[in-house]
């Protein structure tokens, strides 16, 4: 689902937090954290199958999650090669591009947010 981002506030004997996670949800599919975090790999590596070794999971998880995601969505990610003499791949679709963009950004101003609350709130 996501990392859980926080903050702290010293309360003298024990420092309060607010913590988060973030995902987008469409018919029941989730984009959070994983799925970035595969999609980042696959657009740093060109490979599904070392997306997944990187992240610890199995080429199958990775690929079906990234289907489920298409399928919910409507919006395809990947253009895919399958091997041959040059080996096969996986590229981003500009689409997907754009949703990690936006879904960058969009992290970055809840961040924000919280953080300026959490200060105007516990620190205020």
């Amino acid at each position: 689902m996501g990392t859980v981002r926080g903050t702290s506030y010293d309360t003298g004997a024990a420092a309060l937090s607010a913590k988060h996670k973030l995902w987008l949800e469409k018919n029941g599919a989730i984009f959070g954290e994983g799925l970035f975090n595969i999609l980042i790999k696959v657009k740093d590596t060109g490979s599904i199958s070392q997306a997944a070794r990187e992240m610890s999971m199995s080429y199958r998880a990775a690929w079906g999650k990234i289907k489920v995601a298409e399928k919910h969505w409507g919006v395809p990610l990947l253009v895919t090669q399958v091997g041959g003499e040059m080996g096969g791949g996986a590229k981003l679709t500009p689409g997907a591009e754009e949703l990690l963009r936006r879904y960058r950004e969009f992290q970055r101003e809840v961040d924000s947010f919280i953080q300026n609350s959490f200060e105007q709130i516990f620190q205020g």
